[in-house]
């Protein structure tokens, strides 16, 4: 069965539902895995250290491509579809990646700034105690734009080549990269695999994000060809540049993390983006996805 149909049923329930609050997400329990293997493995050497995360890294791997492959195989043809929809959906992020940017500009056009900063720590890992209303305006755009590729396009895409295991991979994938795969004195050897491996499986979902993004605002092409590769990531800066293109805006620029200060490349040109602008980069965003939307559903017409 071709996966184009049920992706586009997966992203049509998961924008209109989302995921029930009440339940634990299975990311937990990969989380809590994946913080079990790190605190027992991440030891020794630099050599052991590194082949500790390279086989966290498969284990999680096999992991999801076995639990993948077991649940499409009990689904089996009469409830086949209605199963793998269903699941599928908790390895997309099209409504809470909504929800939680939204969450920001509503005190933000408000002019509560303490709440709006309150909102937008729930979803960025800089400092945001002394941000001002553009700052956390640029923190939540930043966010929205670079999690459209993590949490919508890259699991989409990776479940229209391999189906549930293929999501399950990719998702399990980005979530150790966004827990060990960080270039501190502790993570940086362990991380390794799980960073490398996540800049592989997000490199065409990135650039088909920024493409996505352009064609939802009408332009920022150039912007994204002529910046995105000033990024520190070899893909975030896709989406993002992309995103400030279509804006007019300017993002990127100094910030802080721990309370060390870094500085950022520059993304784009023009003022600092307001509340007004993250308004519009919502409104981009909910284009987008729908562009997506058609893209897989014209794949499945034409299966």
């Amino acid at each position: 069965m071709s996966h184009a149909l049920p992706l586009l049923l997966m992203l049509i329930a998961e924008a209109a539902f989302g995921y029930p609050r009440r339940w634990r997400h299975p990311v937990v329990a990969v989380g809590a895995l994946i913080n079990a293997v790190e605190r027992r493995w991440n030891r020794g050497d630099a050599l052991r250290q590194r082949l500790g995360g390279v086989t966290l890294l498969a284990i999680l791997v096999e992991l999801s491509v076995l639990t993948g492959v077991g649940i499409e195989r009990l689904a089996g043809d009469r409830w086949g579809l209605v199963a793998v929809v269903a699941i599928g959906t908790t390895g997309l992020a099209q409504r809470s990646l909504y929800d939680h940017v939204a969450a920001v500009l509503t005190p933000l056009a408000h002019g509560d700034l303490p709440a709006a900063r309150q909102a937008v720590a729930m979803i960025v890992g800089r400092d945001t105690d002394g941000l001002d209303e553009s700052g956390v305006a640029v923190a939540a755009i930043e966010s929205l734009a670079e999690s459209f590729c993590d949490g919508v396009v890259a699991p989409a895409f990776w479940f229209l080549v391999a189906g549930l295991p293929g999501l399950f991979a990719a998702k399990a994938i980005n979530t150790a990269d966004s827990m060990v795969g960080h270039r501190t004195p502790r993570l940086i050897r362990f991380g390794w695999a799980s960073a490398r491996a996540d800049d592989l499986v997000n490199w065409l979902p990135a650039r088909l994000s920024g493409g996505l993004i352009c064609l939802a605002g009408w332009g920022g092409w150039r912007t994204m060809l002529r910046d995105a590769r000033r990024h520190a990531s070899p893909n975030g800066g896709w989406p993002e540049a992309a995103m400030a293109g279509a804006l007019g805006r300017r993002l990127g620029g100094a910030v802080s993390y721990d309370g060390e200060p870094a500085q950022r490349a520059v993304l784009g040109a023009g003022p600092a983006p307001d509340a007004a602008d993250l308004a519009r980069a919502l409104r981009r965003y909910r284009i987008a996805c729908l562009l997506l939307w058609i893209m897989v559903g014209a794949l499945a017409w034409a299966r």
